[in-house]
């Protein structure tokens, strides 16, 4: 049996040899007993842990895995989410910036001086993150990893479980610290549980953790069913013609901008709407036709009311190492707005979703415009609107964070 989520009760990733697909029968058989098993906070004596967080992504940024998981855990234990740090502190060793997302939720971002050397700004955020302990009186808490980086100052710690959630590739992404590989095999050594954000990563990271399981992108179906019923579109996306094909997410190097730029030369009567920030590209080197329109980022609770008024949704990555490994979360999220997708044959998407004939799988500008007119036509298609709200009806955040709580739980009633 294959560690993966989907399929409800993980094994030691070293051991397995054959990686399993999404099995949506076995899950939707053995959901509701499987559940009933796991082990939660309310089954942990007192006192609960607390979970510090090292993330390279800001909380107010756009709205994505961190979010959707630390939120949860918040809900249940004290929550210290500590961001990368910012350079603008009068004098050594800085000060850690504290504000709240809630009764359990804190973002810790440490305000560093500038023209200092890495080591010295390790040290900087050494002593901080040990100040931050001692004043929120947090000796019992669980260090969960989004950056190995952060070993770099955190080490030093003792944390009753550590997790490593290993949401991407984060060494082919542009501009990686060369440092990036080497403090993350000290996290392996390091770490306690393991998890990927999709299947692929899963492959890739499996042999090197006894304990590795892959959570691939979940969702909030709600969330984003409700642009099957709003009407009133927003006021920067209401006049612009249809039809409409939308993506939302960064603006990266994982983009593929010349295709974007090729299929709207292709269709100039279609209409794309690009929802979100340009990041690490220059936007000077973003196509600007009159079909193309960047309207900035929106917050995660507009996101339903510009998927409302869009009649594909698009998944334009470009094929490269950036892209290897990534697990859209927009893939179930733009199905349950009840919106035909066509991707770039990422392999998380084709497996499951294009090989499941969920989402349409184009390579090239000329697939992309071909996909997207077959796409035009499936609104309407009720089996395939079935299909999608089955395969969906498997997935949550709730569900995804439950079994990682687990997880997590099983190792700490183990010490």
């Amino acid at each position: 049996m294959s560690s993966t989520f989907h399929e409800w009760a993980p094994t030691a990733g070293r051991a397995e040899k054959n990686v399993s697909t999404f099995n949506t029968a076995t899950l939707s058989n053995q959901a509701g007993a499987m559940q009933e098993l796991w082990t939660t906070f309310a089954d942990l004596a007192k006192p609960l842990p607390d979970l510090i967080c090292f993330s390279h992504l800001r909380w107010d940024f756009v709205f994505q895995r961190p979010q959707h998981l630390l939120s949860r855990f918040a809900s249940q234990i004290r929550t210290f989410v500590i961001e990368e740090p910012i350079f603008d502190a009068p004098q050594s060793p800085g000060f850690m910036h504290l504000s709240s997302r809630g009764e359990n939720l804190t973002i810790a971002v440490p305000h560093l001086p500038g023209g200092y050397s890495a080591t010295e700004h390790n040290a900087m955020q050494k002593q901080l993150v040990d100040q931050l302990l001692q004043e929120q009186s947090i000796s019992h808490f669980v260090a969960w990893y989004y950056t190995p980086i952060a070993l770099n100052f955190s080490n030093h710690l003792k944390p009753a479980v550590t997790v490593y959630d290993c949401m991407d590739e984060l060494s082919a992404f542009a501009g990686a610290p060369p440092e990036l590989l080497i403090r993350e095999q000290e996290l392996f050594a390091k770490a306690d549980l393991v998890f990927t954000g999709g299947q692929s990563l899963y492959e890739a990271k499996r042999e090197k953790h006894p304990a590795v399981y892959a959570f691939p992108s979940s969702i909030e179906r709600a969330h984003f069913a409700q642009a099957k019923h709003i009407t009133q579109q927003p006021a920067d996306q209401q006049d612009i013609p249809q039809p409409r094909m939308g993506f939302y997410g960064v603006i990266d190097e994982r983009m593929d901008i010349d295709l974007l730029g090729k299929v709207a030369e292709l269709r100039p009567e279609w209409q794309l709407i690009m929802l979100g920030p340009v990041v690490k590209i220059d936007p000077a080197t973003l196509p600007k036709p009159g079909n193309i329109h960047y309207l900035g980022m929106k917050s995660y609770k507009e996101l339903p009311a510009y998927l409302s008024g869009w009649d594909v949704a698009l998944l334009p990555f470009a094929m490269n190492e950036s892209t290897r490994f990534i697990s859209p979360t927009k893939t179930p999220e733009y199905l349950s707005a009840g919106i035909p997708v066509v991707s770039a044959p990422i392999r998380d998407v084709v497996k499951p979703y294009g090989e499941l004939g969920l989402v349409h799988i184009a390579a090239t500008a000329e697939e992309f415009v071909k996909a997207i007119e077959l796409a035009l036509q499936q609104q309407t298609d009720a089996k395939w609107q079935a299909e999608v709200d089955k395969f969906l009806s498997q997935l949550s955040w709730d569900k995804t964070w439950g079994y990682m709580t687990h997880l997590i739980c099983s190792q700490l009633q183990s010490r």
